[in-house]
């Protein structure tokens, strides 16, 4: 018990306002705490404590199985989506969405699904860079105007003005 007292107080109470994702992992403390057989303290104590409202974590305990749920189909999804490595070389989103609508039969998940994964599962394409010659030869060349060896007088016109 002393443990979530000064977890909270050094970590939360500092920080002032909580995140959502932090009052996830204090929904997690206070259930942990609840199923330890020498705790005393009620779940409207622990969540006082917390600074948590009674009914967002009876709401995070009753979406328990509704996580694991979308946990189990995002597992499916990303065994799907590691046709990335299809032809040899790793794709980014896109082309793992084309990959997936060119199978037999055609899988169709959303782009921002496929995204969503790929930052879940730390999944990575490595992307084409700027090539570093083509820049150095663009800084190296000073002016693009050459001599004028015809000894053309070309008129400087005003953009938008006639002649």
């Amino acid at each position: 018990m002393e443990f979530l007292k000064n977890f909270l107080n050094q970590n939360y109470k500092e920080a002032g306002a909580l995140l959502m994702n932090d009052s996830y992992c204090i929904f997690e403390i206070i259930y942990n705490t609840m199923q330890q057989s020498h705790n005393t303290m009620s779940i409207k104590t622990l969540c006082a404590i917390a600074g948590v409202s009674r009914s967002g974590y009876y709401a995070w305990l009753n979406a328990a199985p509704a996580r694991a749920q979308r946990e189990q189909q995002d597992r499916e999804d990303f065994e799907q989506i590691l046709a990335y490595k299809m032809h040899g070389y790793s794709k980014g989103a896109k082309g793992i969405y084309i990959a997936l609508l060119h199978m037999d039969p055609p899988v169709v998940i959303n782009l921002k699904k496929i995204r969503h994964l790929m930052d879940k599962f730390n999944l990575s394409c490595p992307y084409r860079g700027p090539n570093p010659y083509r820049r150095m030869a663009k800084a190296i060349k000073t002016s693009s105007v050459a001599d004028n060896l015809l000894q053309r007088e070309l008129k400087h016109m005003v953009h938008g003005s006639s002649c």
